[in-house]
């Protein structure tokens, strides 16, 4: 194997600057629980992929420290909401700190248990096939075992540091 020269240091603050300049859509992975807390866990992601399609994969990744981040491979599933342009407030309220993110907001279950939230476009909810660690964050593969569109909206993107939506 060629030996391949140490990179260069690269200022965080560049780093999330230049990356800024590539839109993402904007997804809350939900799960049933964080391990002890007896209420379902949620958190904003902006790095969902789909990864194969035989088998369906798909994949996120999250702080490796992230609290979400440990209900979820505790749970062993998740479901991935996508959200609609108008779903800037349960976006930001997924992102929070919050004891109970999900006080007062109306959900159902998924297949696996896991919460849908309301009026989102589609939900993929999947079972964790794998998980990788990559630097500070892992990333959660999962095998899709349900989806659903489950309305026609304009996506929530983010983009700069701020959201939109896609105007055509």
């Amino acid at each position: 194997m060629t030996d391949i020269p140490s990179a260069p240091e690269i200022d965080p603050g560049d780093f999330r600057h230049v990356l800024g300049h590539f839109p993402t859509g904007v997804t809350v992975v939900t799960t049933d629980g964080e391990p002890g807390a007896g209420r379902p866990a949620g958190v904003t992601i902006g790095s969902f992929t789909s990864i194969s399609l035989d088998p369906p994969l798909v994949g996120f990744y999250i702080g490796s420290g992230a609290g979400t981040r440990d209900a979820v491979e505790a749970a062993g599933h998740f479901c991935v909401n996508i959200l609609a342009d108008d779903q800037q407030d349960l976006s930001n309220r997924m992102a929070s700190k919050a004891d109970d993110k999900f006080e007062g907001i109306g959900y159902e279950l998924s297949e696996t248990g896991s919460p849908i939230l309301p009026d989102v476009l589609g939900i993929i909810d999947c079972r964790i096939h794998e998980v990788i660690e990559a630097g500070d964050h892992d990333l959660i593969i999962g095998r899709v075992l349900n989806l659903s569109v489950r309305r026609e909206a304009r996506p929530l993107l983010f983009f700069k540091g701020q959201y939109g939506s896609f105007s055509g």
